[in-house]
Formats: C-alpha cells, sequence, structure tokens
C-alpha cells in the first residue's frame, strides 16, 4: 500500500455477484447481457482454475509472455485472407507496436520494416493512406506517425513530409471548426483529435496555409473553432457523439477530451466546452458489474477495447476538475477514483486473456490485434496515476504545449495485480510510451517550423 496515497483496499463484492436488480422484460439485448454475465461471473469467481496462475490477491496473472509472441507474430506476413485489411496497414502496425511497448518489448528492431512499409503510403499532396495507391487519411496518418514515433530514430522520423502534411491538413479543416477525415470525406470527432496529434507532436505551424477553404470563412488558425464544434457534439445524454446529433460512443468522447487537452489545460477546456457533471454520469453508466468493464455506449455490452476508449476518458476527466492535482505534485495521490479500477482490472486479467495468446472483446470472442492493444493501454492507465502538473495560474509558454505537461506515477501498491502484470505506463492522450513522445517532440522542435 503506497504510504500516502488513499486506502486502495480492494472490493470485489459487485463483481462477483449478480445485480440487485434485474429488469424482468425480457428483450434480445437483455437476453445477450444476461448471455455475457453467465460467461464473465465463472472467471471472476476463478472457478476456472485448472490452467490459469493466479496471484495472491485472486486475480489472474497477466501472461506477458503469451500475448508478446502473439503480437510478434501480427507483424509477420499475413495470409492472402488477410488482403480485406489493406486499407488498415498503419492500425496493424500502431496496434502491434503498441502491444509490445506496453509489455515492455523492444520495438525499435522493427525500425527498417516499419519505415520501408509507410513510405509509399505517404502521398506526394502530404499525409499518408492506408495502403499504397490510397488517399491520405487524417487516422490512418495518425497510425502511421505514432508507429513511427515508437521506433524512433532520424531515418524514421525524417521521412515525414511534414510542410506537404500541414498543407494537406489546410484541406481537410473546415469553416464550422472542425476537420474531415480526408478531403471530401466525413467531418467528426476523430478528425479533430488525429489532426491535434499530428499537429502537436510533429511541431507544425498552428496557422493555416494560405490556401485552406477554412480562411475564406475568417478562420486563421487550425484552433479556431475546433474547441467549440467538440462542444457541439456532446449529446442530451451527456457522452460525446462523432458529430453533432448522432449517438454518443465511447471512443468519440476519449477523442474529444484528448483533443481538447492538447488545446489547453484541461481544467480550463474541458469545464468551458463540455458539461462535465452530465459527461461524467453518462461514463460511470459504461462500467458494468459484475463484469466490471466498460461498454462503448447505452445499452450495450461490455467490450475490453473500451478498457482504453472509456477508460481512458477518466485521467482526463479527472485533471479537468481537480485543481488540487497539480498543487499536490508527484508526491500525492488522488483520494479517489472516478471508476473501478479495481473492476476493470479484474474484467481484463480474468476475461479478455486468451490461452493462447493475445487479448479479446469478452470471453465468447476471439483475440486479436486491435483488442490486444487497447485493453492493454487500458490495463496500464488503471494501474498508473496519469495527471496534468500544472495548474490554471501557473505560466505556460505559449503554442501546443499543455499535452507535454503530464505525468505518471504507479497508483497504489504494484501488489494489487501482481508485479508481473504491471505494464509499461503510457501517455494518456498519445498513446504510446512517454519515451516516444518526449523524444518525437524533442527531435522535431530541433527541426524547428518551416
Amino acid at each position: 500500500m503506497a504510504t500516502n496515497g488513499p486506502d486502495l483496499t480492494p472490493d470485489w463484492s459487485i463483481f462477483t455477484t449478480w445485480p440487485p436488480i434485474r429488469d424482468e422484460l425480457e428483450t434480445e439485448t437483455s437476453a445477450s447481457q444476461h448471455k455475457t454475465i453467465q460467461q464473465c461471473l465463472p472467471l471472476l469467481l476463478g472457478y476456472d482454475s485448472s490452467s490459469v496462475d493466479y496471484d495472491c490477491n485472486g486475480l489472474p496473472k497477466l501472461d506477458r509472455a503469451k500475448h508478446a509472441r502473439f503480437m510478434h507474430r501480427s507483424l509477420q506476413p499475413l495470409p492472402a485472407v488477410a488482403v480485406g485489411f489493406d486499407a488498415s496497414r498503419p492500425w496493424m502496425v500502431y496496434w502491434a507496436l503498441t502491444a509490445l511497448s506496453i509489455l515492455g518489448e523492444d520495438v525499435t528492431p522493427y525500425r527498417e520494416r516499419v519505415t520501408q512499409t509507410f513510405s509509399p503510403m505517404q502521398n506526394v499532396d502530404g499525409g499518408f493512406g492506408g495502403g499504397h495507391g490510397q488517399i491520405s487519411h487524417c487516422a490512418s496518418s495518425y497510425a502511421v506517425v505514432l508507429s513511427l514515433a515508437m521506433v524512433g530514430g532520424s531515418d524514421s522520423l525524417g521521412m515525414i513530409d511534414r510542410k506537404a502534411l500541414w498543407h494537406w491538413l489546410g484541406q481537410v479543416k473546415q469553416a464550422d471548426g472542425g476537420f474531415r477525415v480526408c478531403v471530401d470525406g466525413e467531418e467528426d470527432v476523430r478528425g479533430g483529435y488525429c489532426s491535434m496529434v499530428m499537429i502537436s507532436l510533429l511541431n507544425l505551424p498552428l496557422s493555416l496555409p494560405p490556401e485552406a477553404s477554412a480562411r475564406r470563412a475568417g478562420l486563421e488558425s487550425f484552433l479556431d473553432g475546433l474547441p467549440e464544434y467538440m462542444s457541439r457534439c456532446q449529446t442530451f445524454e451527456g457522452g460525446i457523439s462523432g458529430s453533432p446529433q448522432t449517438e454518443a460512443h465511447g471512443a468519440y468522447a476519449f477523442c474529444a477530451l484528448a483533443c481538447l487537452s492538447i488545446l489547453g489545460p484541461p481544467q480550463r477546456m474541458i469545464s468551458r466546452y463540455l458539461d462535465v457533471p452530465r459527461l461524467v454520469a453518462w461514463l460511470s453508466a459504461r462500467q458494468y458489474a459484475p463484469e466490471g468493464g466498460f461498454a462503448g455506449r447505452t445499452n450495450k455490452l461490455v467490450d475490453g477495447c473500451y478498457s482504453h476508449w472509456v477508460g481512458g476518458c477518466w485521467p482526463l476527466l479527472e485533471a479537468a476538475i481537480s485543481e488540487t492535482q497539480a498543487k499536490q505534485g508527484a508526491k500525492d495521490q488522488p483520494e479517489i477514483s472516478l471508476y473501478s479500477r479495481d473492476g476493470l482490472m479484474r474484467y481484463v486479467l480474468a476475461c479478455c486473456q486468451s490461452e493462447k495468446g493475445g487479448l479479446r472483446d469478452k470471453p465468447s470472442t476471439y483475440p486479436d490485434s486491435y483488442h490486444t492493444c487497447y485493453v492493454l493501454a487500458g490495463l496500464s492507465s488503471a494501474q498508473h496515476y496519469n495527471h496534468y502538473t500544472k495548474s490554471q495560474t501557473d505560466n505556460v509558454s505559449p503554442g501546443l504545449n499543455h499535452a507535454f505537461l503530464w505525468a505518471s506515477l504507479p497508483y497504489g501498491s504494484s501488489s494489487e495485480t501482481g508485479d508481473g502484470s504491471i505494464l509499461r505506463p503510457i501517455h494518456p492522450i498519445y498513446v504510446i510510451p512517454w519515451s516516444a513522445v518526449e523524444d518525437t517532440r524533442g527531435y522535431f522542435e530541433q527541426q524547428g517550423q518551416f
């Protein structure tokens, strides 16, 4: 138990029994929920312990060796049936490198292969496509940039044509403040988040290129109108939708919160542009008991990937509502978390691990790279106290520096999930290791702007 930290004694009671209140009206949704609980409870209670290694707290140990082998295999040549994933090449690399990094694996041996893979995907007019000959897209460009950051090195980072990317981002910036994900594509919060990740990490100019169409609407900067666009995406439920007047979704909530946290101090930006109490209520309702995991939308089942997409929202929200984080500094932890870290860790370790390696959505599904990446990211976040280090009154140099003013500490005692299950911390906004964020930003600060 941490000397100066809160009392983190686990209380598993609500995560080991059926819900006390159950709707008597049976529907297809309620039947699926009932089935999911039936699958999870035996694992949560440790009934099937024949092939599982448990720690002293009754939690299954993280089989990091199997999961690492699973992700290393995903970076090897794939069978012909995988051709349908051609447009997702950057994502498949990102998921694998992120998962391996969180597990503590060295990913720099992949540097040359990653650079060679991404080089043909860079378009002359800026940005990266999902595959060879495909148009540039914010999501694939985001995955490429973060993957290159993880493998590091001047050859990898230097291959990014920043000036062309800056001009391309000017094409997808919209007059209402938001971003399209590609030229003439859909506009949503993903575009805003991915764009701000690239602009901040690559040290791109904040001013719009002269030819950007948004300038005709009076906008001068990539930041103009963006927080207001995020605000318009908050729904009547309190959650965040991909675009105004659509359904709230956990992944869009993370994108909006992370984007706002790049634009300025979370205490100011999130509280100014979002209804925080309603958002907290909506996100709180996404964690289920007895499962302990998160669902991504109202009336949906738990899914391991939301360990990150919803679980990753909490450090950003906790920073927004707690000015004491900055005043406490790096010695103290908050007195309470806004979600059950214990419940999430139990769900991940008991229900999401595949015996053959990799992590999954829920016990009835198969593991894959996507779920392995985001389940591990959520578990890492639950194991660490990620906090913003400045108060609203502190002086911060101008520009997009706020995302680089976070720090991480182990949360509580490592014995709560067993030493072997403790993962490497990742940055709460960029979702890659802290060292990769610092090294990449440092490299492009030395390059200067153009």
